[in-house]
């Protein structure tokens, strides 16, 4: 008889971005039931969360440099994403080091910061180098987020054909298939909204899954139910960054002021698609109203 997978709930609750449930829940997993190897990922998942909500520092100072592999790994993860280019450029660099060393190069949540890390970058044949022979469900759904993001929903289909042979039900499965139909449109958001809504009567509202009805409602022209979607996920992370980018948008969409939402997306995350997008757009009208003067 197979023994019990004591870290289910903690990687659900991780993949459907209940990251407070994920925090909590990882101190009464009884460590004494838990592989050597079961204690890292549920330290990995507990320290990933941590980086979700934005404590970065946190997790830098508490992982050491004796720690495993795999939550170096998630350290250089919470440096890169905690401020600076300095920083950034230090962890790319490290993460490279650890890459490079055939001893531990293959370690899958090293594999997986890799590709978090390299995809954060717009380096999408570095990240799909480390990530693109899958070895697990997150790696494989990191991948299909890699072939949305290079325009290639063609290859995000086949991961997601992967995944739906490995196991058609798991969570990320379900999310993927969710991400892969958004992009692909038409009859297909229907069926990202039925995901959605499955999983929302399966576990609580989360910022993830209240975002994923929004962008099904706004691709139907829905924008007041997208709206209200989006103001209850804002209730729960006022400073989510793809909810303040998906209100921004919504609000455009109808009509209303959009300025607050995007000044606070700036502030929470200057790097993000939307705000470049937006900075580009200004800058070509300035210089095109320069040109007319």
């Amino acid at each position: 008889m197979a023994s019990p997978d004591h870290l289910f709930g903690l990687r659900n609750s991780f993949y459907i971005g209940a990251y407070h449930a994920a925090i909590t829940s990882s101190q009464s997993v009884p460590a004494h039931a838990l592989s050597p190897d079961e204690l890292v990922e549920r330290d990995a998942i507990l320290y990933r969360s941590y980086i979700a909500i934005g404590s970065h520092q946190l997790v830098v100072g508490e992982i050491g440099p004796c720690a495993a592999t795999a939550l170096q790994a998630v350290k250089l993860l919470a440096v890169y994403l905690s401020g600076d280019s300095g920083n950034r450029e230090s962890a790319v660099s490290r993460l490279r080091e650890l890459l490079s060393d055939a001893a531990i190069g293959s370690n899958p949540i090293l594999r997986l910061m890799a590709g978090t890390i390299f995809m954060h970058e717009r380096d999408y044949a570095e990240a799909l180098k480390h990530t693109h022979s899958g070895g697990n469900m997150e790696l494989l759904a990191l991948n299909v987020q890699i072939y949305i993001q290079m325009h290639r929903a063609d290859h995000a289909e086949k991961q997601l054909r992967v995944m739906q042979q490995l196991d058609e039900d798991h969570t990320l499965t379900q999310l993927a298939n969710a991400w892969v139909d958004l992009v692909m449109g038409g009859s297909k958001i229907q069926e990202a909204h039925l995901i959605f809504q499955d999983l929302s009567e399966k576990y609580p509202p989360t910022c993830t899954i209240l975002n994923g009805k929004a962008l099904c409602s706004m691709h139907m022209g829905n924008f007041e139910d997208a709206e209200g979607l989006l103001l209850e996920s804002l209730n729960k992370d006022a400073k989510d960054a793809e909810t303040l980018a998906n209100l921004t948008v919504c609000s455009l969409n109808l009509g209303k002021p959009a300025t607050r939402y995007l000044n606070q997306l700036k502030l929470v995350n200057p790097e993000h698609t939307l705000v470049k997008r937006m900075s580009s757009a200004a800058d070509s009208f300035d210089r095109a109203f320069q040109a007319m003067s």
